[in-house]
């Protein structure tokens, strides 16, 4: 598929049998019956556990699974190796660090340049909230939600991840938008949504009740308006 893409999933929580419907949608974004598909785990520290998850996740009978590492760094030249791939997965984790240590490294840099050459960009928790402006995040402290302010700004606005599954996210977020936080969108576990450059193309949803919502001020009020998705079970 030409032009370019994002895809912010709330969060994607463990399926029984066979690929996760959002992952076998950005695949199909690709539009390739194998794709590349790369794995950048920097917000865990490319711990093992969630290298061996992701190569679960995307079996190579579905894609051409790789990964880019950075506190181990064997990639010499990241531009030329994400500019290769069809499909850029970001998992959960730590935003912050995520953030710091690719700008270190100029994956900030490359990532957009793959962006505008048309590889998907897509991930969940941190790897959906990277890509906005600004949101809600645990990475200062695991027990209390606050602000980040410094993403990577490829889609403007605001977002908070897993809406509905994690109790302080929503009156967080309520709160951050009544005091001029930038408007922006919530989205559920299982749920995504598809930009098309820096415009919403559509929502989709993997689980029942599942879905995305535009989060903004009006009239002194924060509104949250529910956003119709598609099923993808």
């Amino acid at each position: 598929m030409q032009g370019k893409h994002i895809v912010a999933f709330g969060g994607a929580r463990p399926v029984s049998t066979g690929m996760h419907p959002l992952y076998s949608y950005v695949l199909s974004l690709a539009g390739k019956d194998r794709p590349k598909v790369c794995c950048i785990p920097t917000a865990t520290g490319d711990a093992p556990a969630g290298l061996v998850r992701f190569y679960t996740n995307f079996p190579s009978s579905a894609c051409e699974p790789s990964h880019l590492a950075l506190f181990g760094r064997t990639v010499r030249d990241i531009r030329e190796y994400l500019l290769s791939q069809d499909v850029v997965f970001v998992p959960g984790g730590n935003t912050a660090n995520l953030l710091a240590v690719w700008r270190v490294h100029g994956v900030d840099v490359a990532l957009r340049d793959a962006w505008e050459a048309g590889v998907v960009l897509c991930g969940g928790s941190a790897g959906s909230l990277c890509w906005f402006e600004c949101g809600t995040t645990d990475s200062f402290d695991l027990n209390e939600l606050k602000p980040l302010h410094d993403g990577l700004g490829f889609l403007s606005g605001s977002h908070c991840p897993h809406y509905d599954g994690e109790a302080q996210r929503r009156p967080l977020y309520h709160g951050l938008i009544s005091e001029g936080f930038p408007a922006g969108y919530a989205i559920d576990d299982d749920a995504a949504i598809h930009f098309e450059g820096t415009e919403l193309s559509e929502v989709v949803s993997a689980r029942a009740a599942a879905t995305a919502y535009r989060v903004e001020l009006s009239g002194g009020q924060v509104v949250e308006t529910p956003l119709d998705a598609r099923s993808l079970y």
